[in-house]
């Protein structure tokens, strides 16, 4: 039986990947974690065959904590789920170890298929993601700005750019108003922005907010 350990901070969205995965024979739900430490815990206590992963939790968010379980488990696939398109934060999540990424709008068959293709040691994208990674790795050598930027800059700068304030981000992140203004003024100076009119511009022109 492939054990599977669910990730996210919304209980409906755990309940249907629930659903989808319990029609699957041989696949079942053993595991569900809202926050970043639940997933550290059980990651660390049990045996898993793949974590589904959600990128955008409260507090650490899935980027951090599969940095974390990385290194102490590399040969567990873990798949990325989000609700973000695949321009913002595939290729972040990729290299940073990710054994595949998935948009929370895919079809249901998408993601057992998914999981069956990690499970057997590839990596699973999307054919348009996977012809992005093409063009990104020959053009790597010309960086576009927003890629020397950390990927918590990279969020926080995502999130300024969706039009938020920074008490707002900073509550959605569960971080302090004055470590989210040190961010924006980190991602500016990095940037050579301006401002935020500046900042959502070039976002918008780059397609990385709609």
């Amino acid at each position: 039986m492939i054990r599977i350990l669910i990730a996210d901070d919304h209980a409906i969205v755990r309940r249907g990947l629930k659903q989808i995965l319990a029609e699957e024979s041989g696949m079942t739900v053993a595991g569900e974690a809202q926050n970043a430490q639940e997933v550290l815990d059980l990651v660390r206590k049990q045996a898993w065959d793949v974590v589904v992963l959600d990128i955008a939790m409260p507090g650490r968010g899935g980027l951090d904590v599969l940095k974390e379980i990385k290194p102490e488990y590399p040969q567990l696939p873990v798949l990325i789920l989000s609700m973000h398109p695949e321009d913002q934060y595939a290729i972040r999540a990729l290299k940073a170890g990710a054994a595949g990424y998935l948009t929370k709008e895919s079809a249901p068959e998408e993601l057992v298929k998914a999981i069956r293709k990690v499970l057997a040691g590839g990596k699973y994208v999307s054919a348009s993601l996977a012809e992005k990674l093409a063009l990104a790795l020959e053009a790597d050598d010309q960086k576009p700005p927003h890629e020397t930027l950390s990927d918590r800059e990279y969020q926080v700068m995502c999130l300024i750019a969706s039009g938020k304030t920074v008490g707002e981000i900073a509550d959605e992140l569960s971080l302090s108003v004055k470590t989210i203004s040190t961010y924006r003024a980190r991602i500016l100076e990095k940037m050579s922005l301006k401002s935020n009119a500046a900042l959502t511009h070039y976002a918008v022109q780059q397609r990385l907010v709609s």
